[in-house]
């Protein structure tokens, strides 16, 4: 089943010295896949990410979700077609300090109004999945940056989002609390058939991929695919970014490995 399907988007951003941020670029996500995006920075994903995410809007081509084009949506439609298909995780976690970690987790369901015995049904499957149950209670002061990140990702995938858009997820992220939170991201893709769709220059976060794609210059580059050996596919992630160039801190994280 196709869960995302890009054709012939472009952006350009306007003003004095109009901008192509991305030219001509189609993708297709399969239900179930783990699609990285990486390239050199100021090269197009972020902008990618948010065209399919809704922030932003196409100058030009298409957005499909699940058969649908949510730029034909009405303002109030946009806002619950978002909410119900997308999950979001970010490199700041974004949990309301207010409240438990159970609490946030369970935000988009009370959104919509779902009954407080699947909410809790739902806290506690996901919990498990990411290993954060015994801190459920506690609020997001108490735990560490690693437990956030992992109380965030339930947060997205609570409501079974067609898709997971996840923005430099590690990069706030130590390098312990960083494998951790992306063996959990394979976990939930693995156990739960999540997509997800992950932004990041970390060669590491890549390979926990099934697929890379690659965007130079605003235009989709190559893409590889994982294969059964995790190492291998992360060398090869690191030669096609040491051959698309880039800034220097683009590559600091492939050089402290």
């Amino acid at each position: 089943m196709t869960i995302l399907k890009v054709k012939h988007l472009s952006k350009v951003y306007g003003g004095k010295v109009a901008t192509q941020a991305l030219t001509d670029v189609q993708l297709t996500v399969q239900k179930g896949e783990f699609v990285g995006i990486m390239g050199p920075s100021g090269r197009g994903k972020t902008t990618l990410l948010n065209i399919i995410s809704t922030i932003d809007t196409p100058t030009s081509g298409e957005v499909w979700i699940e058969g649908k084009n949510p730029f034909q949506l009405k303002k109030e439609e946009l806002a619950f077609f978002r909410r119900r298909h997308f999950g979001f995780v970010f490199q700041a976690y974004h949990l309301l300090d207010t409240l438990t970690i159970a609490e946030n987790m369970v935000l988009p369901l009370t959104l919509d109004n779902q009954k407080l015995a699947l909410m809790e049904k739902r806290v506690k499957e996901v919990a498990e999945i990411l290993e954060i149950a015994d801190i459920l209670e506690k609020r997001t002061f108490e735990v560490s940056g690693g437990q956030k990140q992992r109380a965030a990702i339930a947060r997205a995938m609570i409501h079974s989002p067609a898709l997971v858009l996840a923005d430099e997820p590690t990069g706030a992220l130590d390098s312990r609390a960083s494998r951790k939170v992306l063996e959990m991201l394979e976990k939930i893709n693995r156990k739960e058939r999540v997509t997800i769709l992950l932004v990041t220059h970390d060669p590491l976060a890549a390979s926990y991929c099934d697929r890379v794609v690659f965007i130079k210059d605003g235009k989709l580059y190559n893409e590889i695919h994982r294969g059964e050996s995790r190492s291998s596919f992360y060398q090869q992630i690191i030669d096609m970014l040491s051959f698309l160039g880039g800034e220097n801190h683009d590559l600091l994280s492939i050089r402290h490995q």
